[in-house]
């Protein structure tokens, strides 16, 4: 019976050697692992697993090629809604999507989704001779312009592209990928063996990327409308803009928003003795959050040579990031200081961090969210001595676009004002993404990408 089967684990880097290397942790299954954990899947007749991927990649379908051995029709399944499974195999969070919607994880160990999806995708950069030719329509004469290459980016580029779409994508930064290139780092992500190939897969439908112009600067979406002959545009510039807590000592040398530390890293490659990019890890680092973008700058500060600690204001239960990420932190050594809030950043008399001041807290009443609030216990402050502060709380969408495009509203918390399918409050410009939530996860700006690219189709067929 499939479900007698364990779970296939995944093997991995050693914690004590990878804590000091930019390698991939996860090492991925071979053939006969991911033949072995596909054979667990169950093949229900209603698969809840598919209604759980933003995406709606036919998990089953892909699953019983795995099993049966044929990876090449594997990979042409999911290739119908996700040009870019290396990626989400490796970061999405399947706990609580396709996995977390797994009929053998209510009993037991649900099956690898993401774990197969990513050795599909491996094998099939490894082996480019199977690939099939993804179809495509002909050429329909419409242009439109995507902003931003990122996930919704390029997943909206990808099926308009595949509809017979003429696409180019404008990219902000000197590189193709959005946070896939400058959030995420390399040891999640690998960018030249992972991520390359996967933006060359949608760059191989068409879709031309032109990289370094800011739109809203040199160029503004009006223009790329009434000069460029675009019919659409949609919108997919993330939420770059970071968030401080307002606390004092802000402004001290060796305070940093995880964006800026992880871009340095990432993007520009500080990580690498043949690049000069300018880093500051230090000798001991604290780092405030406990989402995902937390877990990646400690994870990153450690790997430089930073003592590192995380400190988050509630308890590990309602740790936001991902458990496999949080797993890996601890095993690599990392402390985690829970039910801790700092209120102040301290310097010394040449204005670096010399420590950061905390109050302990305890959890009260639950919030909007459901999740209980954290309340300070009076007369708990204590010092944690360090010398780099990295503040990981959360981003917002960068106000250039709306501020340059006229009639495209914005929320309270800054994000584009749009549809559930994109259309924003302008006729013809689209948005999706955290661009329009605020900071969420890459799967889910890959559907808002594909829904938007739905209703760019639907609207310019009815011209």
């Amino acid at each position: 019976m499939a479900n007698k089967i364990p779970r296939v684990a995944v093997r991995e880097q050693d914690p004590k050697v990878r804590a000091h290397n930019f390698e991939e942790v996860s090492y991925g299954y071979d053939k006969q692992e991911a033949m072995l954990e596909a054979s667990r899947c169950l093949h229900c007749k209603n698969p809840r697993c598919v209604g759980g991927c933003p995406v709606s990649i036919q998990i089953p379908e892909f699953i019983a090629h795995v099993a049966e051995g044929d990876i090449a029709a594997a990979a042409g399944v999911i290739a119908k809604d996700s040009l870019l499974p290396a990626v989400c195999g490796r970061v999405c969070p399947q706990e609580t999507q396709c996995e977390g919607q797994c009929i053998l994880g209510v009993k037991g160990e649900p099956v690898a989704i993401g774990k197969l999806e990513r050795f599909v995708a491996d094998y099939m950069h490894a082996h480019p001779e199977q690939s099939q030719a993804v179809e495509k329509a002909p050429a329909n004469g419409h242009k439109v312009a995507v902003i931003g290459s990122g996930p919704a980016g390029l997943a909206c580029a990808a099926d308009l592209a595949k509809w017979g779409y003429e696409v180019t994508i404008f990219e902000a930064l000197h590189k193709a990928g959005g946070v896939l290139v400058y959030g995420i780092p390399e040891f999640r992500l690998p960018k030249d063996k992972v991520l390359a190939k996967e933006i060359e897969a949608v760059t191989a439908l068409g879709v031309k990327i032109e990289t370094d112009v800011i739109i809203g600067r040199t160029v503004t979406i009006d223009s790329l409308m009434e000069k460029e002959g675009f019919e659409a545009v949609f919108v997919g510039t993330g939420a770059g803009l970071p968030r401080f807590m307002g606390i004092p000592g802000e402004n001290l040398n060796g305070v940093f928003s995880a964006n800026e530390f992880l871009t340095r890293n990432n993007l520009m490659k500080a990580y690498l003795d043949d690049y000069a990019t300018p880093i500051h890890a230090g000798r001991k680092a604290v780092v405030v959050g406990g989402g995902n973008v937390a877990m990646d700058a400690a994870r990153t500060a450690l790997r430089l040579g930073a003592d590192t600690t995380i400190v988050y204001r509630r308890t590990e239960v309602e740790l936001p990031a991902r458990k496999e990420e949080v797993h890996h932190a601890k095993e690599e050594g990392i402390e985690f200081r829970m039910l801790t809030n700092p209120v102040e950043v301290l310097g010394d008399e040449n204005g670096n961090v010399r420590a950061i001041k905390c109050i302990k807290m305890e959890l009260g009443e639950p919030d909007e969210s459901g999740r209980r609030s954290p309340v300070p216990v009076e007369g708990s402050e204590f010092e944690v001595e360090c010398d780099t502060v990295i503040m990981a709380l959360g981003t917002s969408p960068n106000p250039l676009i709306a501020k340059t495009t006229p009639g495209l509203e914005r929320t309270r918390k800054g994000g584009l004002v749009a549809s559930e399918g994109g259309a924003t409050t302008r006729d013809g410009i689209f948005a999706g993404g955290d661009a329009v939530t605020g900071a969420a996860t890459v799967i889910l700006a890959m559907g808002a990408g594909r829904k938007a690219a739905a209703e760019i189709h639907k609207k310019l067929s009815e011209n």
